[in-house]
């Protein structure tokens, strides 16, 4: 019949809105890598302006900011994570790889037999 049956498992942070997502845990991951927002939006192969205004719209559902970012110039620029930041992206990795867990044994306990 085809291929074995698979969980897609995406979470997402709300507010009224949504604030966090696997799309802002990537950027901030490659911010922290690069401590660059343009270098983190190129490698997402996202216009800076998009990776700016993800970035802003996240800090303002959530009522904090995730990065300080210094202006370009002679010493360049960069962005890096506030301690908000980080600590929101450690804790949104850490149970998303804690959810992950739990629902794939639940996900094969009632699944796990469809071929």
């Amino acid at each position: 019949m085809g291929s074995k049956l698979r969980l897609v498992m995406s979470l997402k942070i709300y507010r009224e809105e949504k604030c966090f997502g696997p799309g802002v845990m990537r950027l901030l991951k490659l911010v922290e890598e690069t401590n660059s927002l343009k270098a983190a939006a190129g490698a997402m192969e996202m216009a800076y302006s998009k990776a700016w205004s993800i970035v802003k719209n996240s800090e303002s559902r959530l009522g904090f900011k995730l990065l300080d970012s210094t202006t370009g110039g002679r010493g360049g620029g960069g962005a890096r994570l506030t301690q908000a930041g980080s600590k929101l992206l450690k804790d949104y990795c850490a149970f998303e790889s804690e959810s992950r867990s739990a629902v794939e044994n639940i996900f094969e306990k009632y699944f796990g037999g469809y071929e």
